[in-house]
């Protein structure tokens, strides 16, 4: 596969993919039906996952809650169902694999994915924009499931043109050049609309009186390099348009440094002693998600937001004397450091972990007063446990503690990626 030549990349984005799951499911059509996917039961606060297209031209925005839905837009509420999305988005991967060698495709998220479909189109001897076509046909003839695509001759440009033109273009495919990216979109606002521009950058921007594409790319290097560091660089590329990254680049990339870590938001406040048996469990299950995937970790943070109206977060770190993966090794430091950082008269309404700086299995070490034969007696009990998860699923062998009241283990273990898992 050569490099030199001009390369041609596409972003495929399936168009409100939960909600169009869930109109396919019920033989709808999502431009024309109004449905949220939310879970009724968290009250109306629930967060809408998604709405139709339809939902979203009535001014209906995605994320929202249900009780800032319009009271007189009628329409249907599917209960998330996590495990159907991966299967669709499983067949949809399938789809891309009839025609494109897993190499040259990269998973952006469940709904969303590059590929560099350089060498393909001579190969069917198609335009891009006819490839394109054909495979957001099959996805909607086999699936019934509506996207978009945006076409660049880079990865960044294929992204934007995703983003901001595909949405304006009646076929929902956008193409962008270099050329035509300076043509079309130097001077559009807001600067956030491009990929990588949160709102805290655009402030800082602002402050240097750049407020489009256009002044960044011609604002002073050496300034841009003394306010955002080497960010800078990426930063003016993108201005113009260039990107070097490739999808090749992305499946070589391995990152330095791991850590695993696990944010939960509480069914409703609660108190001190009920947030510290929450923890309790989600550090163990931390530990065995650490074991599972072959590493030991001395880094221990903890992150508590409180249920009152101030909000406000706290955290606090612990460096353990053992490089361990176990449970019984790391309760005692997570436990003081809990007790240390949490106001035990505030509601807790939310809670994380962080196991960090995470080195292979052969790395760990205790101290010469450890028990080594209750360590092997530990390991072999949470293989045992680990091997009868995989077998029967997660809630098959549990503690104690997951069945207090407030506890939510078992609750969760049910759900996929915080979401309610489902089940047809």
């Amino acid at each position: 596969m050569t490099d030199k030549k001009q390369r041609v990349y596409f972003v495929i984005d399936m168009k409100t993919f939960f909600a169009s799951v869930e109109c396919a499911e019920r033989g709808l059509n999502p431009f024309e039906t109004n449905l949220v996917v939310a879970d009724e039961s968290r009250g109306e606060g629930g967060i809408c996952l998604a709405v139709t297209p339809k939902m979203k031209a009535q001014g209906v925005r995605n994320r929202c809650r249900l009780f800032e839905i319009p009271k007189d837009i009628k329409y249907i509420i599917a209960k998330p169902r996590m495990k159907k999305y991966i299967e669709y988005a499983a067949e949809i991967y399938g789809i891309y694999l009839k025609y494109i060698d897993k190499n040259d495709i990269h998973v952006y998220s469940i709904d969303e994915c590059f590929i560099d479909a350089t060498d393909y189109l001579k190969m069917y001897n198609l335009k891009a924009k006819q490839f394109a076509e054909k495979l957001m046909g099959e996805i909607k003839d086999t699936l019934h499931i509506p996207s978009t695509a945006g076409i660049g001759s880079n990865m960044y440009l294929a992204k934007i043109a995703l983003d901001i033109t595909a949405k304006h273009s009646k076929d929902f495919i956008g193409w962008l050049t270099e050329e035509k990216y300076r043509e079309k979109l130097w001077h559009h606002k807001p600067i956030t609309d491009f990929w990588g521009i949160s709102k805290g950058t655009e402030k800082h921007l602002e402050r240097l009186n750049i407020y489009d594409m256009f002044d960044l790319a011609h604002a002073y290097e050496d300034m841009l390099y003394k306010e955002f560091g080497i960010n800078a660089e990426l930063m003016i590329d993108h201005a113009w348009g260039r990107e070097s990254c490739t999808i090749k680049d992305i499946k070589a990339y391995k990152t330095k440094k791991k850590s695993i870590s696990n944010m939960q938001i509480l069914p409703k406040n609660y108190n001190f002693e009920d947030a510290k048996l929450v923890m309790k469990e989600m550090l163990q299950s931390g530990c065995y998600r650490l074991y599972k995937d072959g590493y030991v970790t001395q880094l221990l943070h903890l992150y508590i937001r409180y249920g009152d109206k101030n909000k406000e977060f706290v955290k606090g770190s612990v460096r353990m004397k053992e490089t361990t993966n176990l449970y019984s090794f790391i309760e005692g430091y997570a436990l003081s450091l809990f007790d240390k950082i949490v106001d035990k008269h505030r509601a807790i309404r939310q809670l994380g972990y962080d196991y960090g700086d995470l080195k292979d299995m052969g790395q760990e070490s205790y101290d010469l007063f450890t028990d080594i034969e209750k360590v092997r007696k530990e390991k072999k009990l949470v293989e045992s446990l680990l091997k009868l998860q995989d077998k029967y699923g997660k809630n098959a062998v549990l503690k104690g503690m997951d069945l207090q009241e407030n506890a939510t283990m078992i609750e969760r273990n049910k759900l996929i990626g915080g979401h309610n898992g489902g089940e047809s």
